[in-house]
């Protein structure tokens, strides 16, 4: 098996780690939940993520293959699809379940016009899914929980896992979104815990507590042994109720509104309207602050 070379990119913005991992033997590559700028200030849209990694694969001579989503995020925008517009035969992938959150969000939005069937991506992955890049084996978990529809892909030896793990000294992510599942959470991290010890897994966030730099990666036996959520090998019912009373206390994330409607769309914002703009919708009263 080939394993292979990950690169991390941050955005201190949202706290988001983006990832590239290639095949060192074929340099074929993907991309994974890049990010699309945001200013909700302003409403301005900008590219200074998704053009970083741009100019990486392209000096690094990595033939991206796949841009993937692990989810639809309600902390940052998709730039997958901008990416795969610039990227020759570069393919956009999500969880098959994405249609389930597009189903949940349309009506939250009253998208009337919206397809939910996941159209918006050139494929849906199932559990179980296995797919190559170059000659790195990417195996597709299903990992409901942070939402329902979250999948990782084990690429070799690297696992993404974006906000269902975090950094050991953080635990886990959150499970209170509309249609997440502590129990699911749950479920899905023990799978993930399962894989080899010298799995390295890639988080989607880090919020570098107590002052440190932030961090991207840590091993399977690393969260075995340290992770603050899992180290002391809770039950189900003792880690949902650490999760569920952590999950009370925190506040939606500020894009959250924002975010889904352009990610239950592949990273596209809506349809111009007749003036030349876009314009997204903020449901009023529908969830309650915190």
């Amino acid at each position: 098996m080939t394993n292979p070379i990950v690169t991390s990119f941050w955005d201190k913005p949202t706290g988001s780690w983006q990832y590239v991992f290639h095949d060192p033997n074929t340099m074929k590559g993907a991309i994974v939940d890049p990010v699309l700028d945001f200013d909700p200030l302003s409403g301005a849209t900008r590219t200074h993520n998704a053009q970083r990694i741009l100019d990486y694969v392209q000096e690094t001579g990595i033939e991206v293959e796949w841009v993937l989503d692990t989810h639809p995020h309600a902390d940052h925008f998709s730039a997958a699809s901008w990416l795969a517009a610039r990227l020759e035969g570069a393919r956009t992938g999500i969880g098959e379940r994405v249609v389930g959150v597009q189903k949940l969000w349309k009506e939250i939005y009253h998208l009337g016009d919206l397809p939910e069937d996941g159209s918006q991506w050139d494929r849906l992955f199932a559990d179980g899914d296995l797919f190559m890049v170059g000659k790195v084996p990417v195996l597709v978990l299903f990992s409901p929980g942070h939402t329902l529809a979250s999948v990782t892909y084990v690429a070799g030896d690297a696992a993404f896992v974006h906000d269902t793990l975090m950094m050991p000294d953080s635990g886990s992510s959150r499970a209170d979104f509309p249609g997440g599942s502590s129990h699911d959470l749950y479920q899905s991290i023990q799978r993930i815990l399962s894989l080899p010890e010298e799995t390295r897994i890639f988080v989607g966030h880090d919020y570098a507590p107590n002052g440190r730099e932030p961090l991207c990666e840590a091993t399977v036996a690393e969260h075995r042994a340290s992770n603050v959520h899992f180290a002391s090998d809770p039950t189900e019912e003792d880690f949902r109720k650490v999760r569920n009373a952590r999950d009370a206390t925190l506040p939606l994330p500020r894009l959250m509104l924002a975010a889904l409607q352009v990610n239950i769309r592949g990273g596209r914002v809506p349809e111009a309207e007749a003036n030349g703009r876009s314009y997204l919708k903020i449901p009023l009263d529908q969830f309650d602050p915190r």
